[in-house]
């Protein structure tokens, strides 16, 4: 059984990533599509040197069986932190619940949701760890 907790302690690699994120948002604004905050993101960690892959196919998992393609990663950085990009009025519970889906699915790691319609973006940032 998967327990989820927010996270709270510092990490290095999630820190960087949210550093990229906030000068895109910098640059940027709020109030754009997620596709183009996504290939701009892809695009800063990408010139940061991180190894970043984009709409990332990962087949579902049922009863045990791989039934190909189940859903894509918006960026997954690293091979460690898979990124959910949102552009929404706020945040709902469906969104923390897709990521932690495809945190189970990945069997556990952490997560970042990122919604950059905000004029602030560390009230559109929740951190996950599974």
């Amino acid at each position: 059984m998967f327990e989820m907790k927010v996270k709270t302690q510092k990490d290095s690699l999630t820190e960087q990533i949210i550093g990229a994120a906030i000068q895109v948002h910098t640059e940027l604004g709020p109030g754009l599509l997620e596709s183009i905050y996504e290939a701009c993101l892809f695009h800063e960690l990408s010139i940061q040197g991180l190894k970043v892959e984009r709409q990332k196919s990962v087949p579902i998992t049922y009863k045990g069986i791989k039934l190909g393609v189940g859903y894509r990663l918006d960026l997954f950085v690293e091979d460690k932190v898979i990124i959910e990009i949102k552009s929404v009025a706020g945040l709902l519970p469906i969104h923390e619940a897709q990521l932690i889906s495809y945190l189970k699915q990945m069997g556990g790691g952490k997560g970042l949701l990122i919604n950059f319609n905000v004029s602030l973006l560390k009230n559109g940032l929740r951190r996950f760890i599974l």
